[in-house]
């Protein structure tokens, strides 16, 4: 027996590894859909990640994996610098902006801001369904300060701190979340292991005045009384992924990588992703989602141009309408 042939047989033991998570003994499926706050956390960004299917835990290098793995900013050399804009379903968009530099041949630090905007949004209320003449909108923030570590030269670590902060109108919600990541080159025929842990952090309520209610004075004298919101916990997930590269020499290299996403809010869901690259200058990606029930196939590529890499992803959201996302990479 090869090592070809044992390679291919261990991708598909650990394929059936990452299946077995799911609980296929439950009864029914419960998806907790809508028990969280900040559901935007997990929304997938990096153009490479998006191509690829947001399979990225293990496969993620740099700056623009952080949102699936902190110990991605361990693969920096020298210093980086990214941006990327995504056309989001009905007019939202977001954005991502990220610097990372290595300290130390071991030690790595990075700041990663993602930003989504809603666009103007018609209000409307029981009262005046068809609308009240007035537009508002929904921004969301999550600012994330990065440490990264080296232990060997086939295990890195990264520990995440981030600012998360949702503005609804006048209402708003803030709060602190962690990170924790892992990457590991098994050793076993070039399988790469990922693991991570995003936005576990404290519940959270909204405030301010659009909390507002008019009441009769004789509720109570200043007739505003402030509504009270439920506390709501922030959409925790563990994922656990893996990658191969199945072809790597000096002109090409094929990548292969598979992700298994548990959301404390959803059902366990894969991501599938596959990424070639001729001389490292030029890239082709693809990849789908697994058990999802709006995201489905995406594609993308990119070239690189000294220290610059320009990407570009497309994803499709089912039901809803497709995305394309555009992103620059800076090394230094």
């Amino acid at each position: 027996m090869g090592v070809r042939t044992l390679k291919h047989i261990l991708l598909i033991a650990c394929l059936l590894g990452l299946s077995i998570c799911q609980d296929s003994d439950s009864p029914e499926i419960v998806t907790k859909v809508a028990t969280s706050a900040a559901n935007w956390l997990k929304l997938e960004s990096g153009t490479r990640a998006i191509g690829m299917g947001g399979a990225n835990v293990a496969a993620g290098e740099g700056v623009s994996s952080i949102p699936y793995n902190p110990a991605s900013v361990g693969f920096i050399q020298g210093s980086q610098f990214y941006y990327s804009k995504s056309n989001y379903i009905a007019d939202i968009t977001h954005s991502v902006l990220a610097y990372g530099t290595q300290l130390t041949p071991t030690d790595f630090i990075a700041l990663h801001l993602f930003y989504l905007d809603s666009g103007d949004i018609e209000e409307t209320t029981t009262r005046q369904p068809t609308g009240t003449g007035r537009n508002f909108k929904v921004t969301d923030y999550a600012f994330r300060m990065v440490y990264a570590k080296r232990l060997t030269d086939r295990l890195r670590v990264g520990l995440g701190v981030k600012y998360v902060r949702e503005n609804i109108d006048n209402t708003h919600m803030q709060t602190f979340a962690l990170d924790i990541g892992s990457n590991f080159d098994t050793g076993i025929y070039g399988f790469i292991l990922g693991m991570s842990v995003n936005s576990f952090g404290p519940d959270v309520q909204f405030h301010g005045e659009g909390l507002e209610k008019s009441v009769d004075e004789d509720v109570n004298v200043d007739e505003v009384m402030l509504e009270k919101t439920e506390k709501f916990s922030l959409p925790m997930s563990f994922r656990l992924g893996i990658k191969n590269d199945l072809i790597n020499s000096e002109s090409q290299r094929f990548t292969f990588a598979l992700d298994a996403v548990n959301p404390i809010d959803y059902t366990l869901y894969y991501s599938l992703g596959m990424e070639y690259a001729w001389h490292e200058l030029a890239y082709a990606r693809a990849g789908t989602h697994i058990g999802h029930d709006t995201a489905g196939v995406s594609a993308g590529g990119g070239v690189k141009i000294g220290g610059i890499y320009a990407d570009y992803a497309f994803a499709s959201y089912g039901v809803l309408k497709d995305t394309h996302q555009f992103g620059l990479r800076f090394e230094f």
